[in-house]
């Protein structure tokens, strides 16, 4: 599964460097000089990062055989992105990465099949979008009390929904 790292965004200047939307939690690994990162669309990369430094809360990047704004235009709105397996796992055993989840099959602490979760959503508080059959999507907050099991080896999740959540 590809992950988004990065959103290239305009020009900065008129040597090659590029803003980048960031949107990893270690941008100083992803984005590490010599570093080869995977675009979508396909054809715009690899890009290798030849420098990176931080100018007023934005990150700036410039990548081999970029040398010129013109240049650094034509990629703009490319994604950056890296192969889900190149993510360490957590050392917490509380803590999910999104792509972990997305995929995994929904059981109700019964037994019952709800679905699969197919999002996860960052609005405030995390909730896990679940893809029913034949019905509305559900979305359930990803807390303790309602998610208290989760197996990645096995694909499953079970929730303790309180009545009416489903």
């Amino acid at each position: 599964m590809q992950l988004v790292v990065g959103r290239i965004g305009r020009p900065h200047g008129v040597r090659g460097d590029v803003t980048v939307e960031v949107r990893t939690d270690d941008p100083e690994l992803r984005f590490a000089v010599g570093t080869s990162i995977a675009t979508d669309p396909v054809n715009r990369g690899p890009l290798v990062v030849e420098s990176c430094r931080w100018h007023k809360g934005t990150l700036l990047v410039t990548f081999q055989g970029v040398a010129d704004r013109n240049e650094a235009e034509e990629l703009r709105g490319t994604m950056l992105v890296i192969d889900s397996a190149d993510v360490r796992p957590s050392d917490d055993p509380d803590e999910f990465h999104d792509h972990q989840l997305i995929g995994l099959a929904v059981v109700t602490t019964s037994g019952e099949q709800v679905g699969e979760v197919t999002d996860v959503l960052h609005h405030g508080q995390d909730l896990l979008v679940v893809r029913r059959s034949g019905r509305d999507e559900a979305l359930i907050p990803f807390v303790r009390a309602l998610v208290p099991e989760i197996d990645l080896e096995a694909r499953r999740l079970v929730v303790d929904p309180p009545e009416g959540l489903l």
